[in-house]
């Protein structure tokens, strides 16, 4: 059978990747809310939440410019604890919601929080889309290798072999690597990091937040109540940083090497591909007429207030 030779006649105007203007620090206090945090005591979450409010506060981003978006689980409710605009979605849907935002004002730092369940269960598939896309987020995905929430059942990254309340003679399901499905699936940043190394994790999300891309954080994230393998001390005895050891962040084959590693685990920035326009930035309409937030919606006063009091 004949292949039919499909031609476009579009033709989408490529902008000038442009890098963010720096801002003055803040105090990573700036960035914590009235709400404490209710994760058990030593959970990963804390080191997330703590690096990410010193990540935002050293890159001064207003507080009135962030969203956070996640999904279901208890790193999920960490945009309760982070004073941002945040929205607590669905199980798995906090990608498309956090896409969405995202077109509608490509002004907004958008960042997602979630766990290795909601993201790389329920959620796969948007967050495939997502990577592909180039959309520019941060999504920082805290992996105990456990659902937490529902108190210790296996979740797609749950190593074969571990006792659990769902696998009582062991788990017997191949784990997801989520590190080589970001890098194959188009992300121009892939990093992981570790909740025992707060330092490094800061300066990770940092730069993750900088780039224009979609970033991923694969973040270690100790669970102390339901996974007694992955444990803090398990993983302080395997992890390593890429940067001692001079990796090529630029290296896409040696980032997906280092993905595959498992007797020890590399933490760092696996790989970082600068000058890729993100989806907002190569959408026709955006680049037309502007953020939609900023359109006239051409209505009177009266039907305007009629519509804004009917979403209360």
């Amino acid at each position: 059978m004949a292949k039919l030779a499909v031609k476009s006649t579009a033709t989408f105007p490529v902008p000038t990747i442009e890098p963010r203007a720096a801002k003055a620090a803040k105090k990573p206090d700036e960035f914590k809310s009235e709400i404490k945090p209710d994760w058990c005591p030593s959970c990963g979450d804390f080191g997330v939440l703590n690096a990410l409010q010193k990540a935002c506060a050293t890159l001064g981003i207003p507080n009135k410019d962030v969203l956070c978006v996640s999904g279901i689980g208890c790193s999920s409710n960490l945009p309760g604890f982070f004073k941002t605009y945040g929205i607590h979605s669905l199980h798995g849907r906090s990608n498309p919601i956090a896409a969405g935002a995202k077109l509608a004002n490509p002004e907004l730092t958008v960042v997602i929080t979630g766990g290795d369940g909601d993201g790389f269960g329920i959620g796969l598939g948007h967050f495939i889309h997502n990577m592909r896309r180039n959309l520019d987020v941060t999504y920082l995905v805290m992996d105990n290798q456990i659902y937490g929430l529902t108190t210790g059942q296996t979740s797609p990254t749950t190593t074969i072999g571990t006792q659990t309340k769902s696998t009582p003679e062991g788990c017997i399901e191949h784990p997801i690597n989520p590190m080589a499905l970001a890098l194959v699936s188009g992300a121009t940043f892939v990093a992981r990091t570790f909740s025992g190394e707060i330092g490094h994790m800061t300066e990770v999300i940092t730069k993750a937040i900088s780039h224009k891309g979609f970033s991923f954080v694969d973040c270690y994230s100790p669970c102390v109540t339901y996974n007694k393998v992955n444990t803090y001390p398990w993983f302080k005895s395997r992890v390593y940083k890429l940067e001692d050891q001079k990796h090529d962040t630029a290296d896409l084959r040696a980032a997906l090497d280092k993905a595959f590693e498992e007797e020890k685990l590399p933490i760092g920035v696996f790989y970082k591909k600068e000058g890729v326009p993100s989806y907002e930035e190569l959408d026709p309409t955006i680049s037309r007429l502007g953020a939609p937030v900023k359109q006239p919606l051409d209505l009177k006063p009266a039907d305007a207030k009629a519509l804004k009091d009917s979403f209360r």
